[in-house]
């Protein structure tokens, strides 16, 4: 009786082992092609990863020229105007 518990027992446990071997091996079988993968997609851009940089990019030069133009104006109510100043266009709000 207590070797076929012992043999039960062996058995159950060789599929474990088995199955992991088998997932060890596809996983190193696979790393390569990860590898490969990830270094692609780091010298890589992508469309929306462009057109998230330019949308950045435009909104800090609009930003850029909303902080030049509110110097300006105040510049110009304050009767410090620089040649360059515009002082004839009012702000819209």
């Amino acid at each position: 009786m207590k070797h076929l518990l012992l043999l039960l027992a062996g058995l159950s446990l060789s599929g474990c082992v088995v199955g992991t071997l088998a997932s060890t091996a596809v996983d190193v079988v696979t790393l390569p092609v990860r590898v490969a993968s990830a270094g692609v997609d780091a010298a890589t851009t992508s469309q929306s990863e462009r057109d998230e940089k330019l949308g950045r990019e435009i909104r800090k030069q609009d930003e850029a020229r909303g902080r030049q133009w509110r110097l300006a104006w105040e510049r110009c109510q304050k009767g410090e105007a620089l040649p360059t100043d515009d002082c004839s266009v009012s702000p819209q709000r």
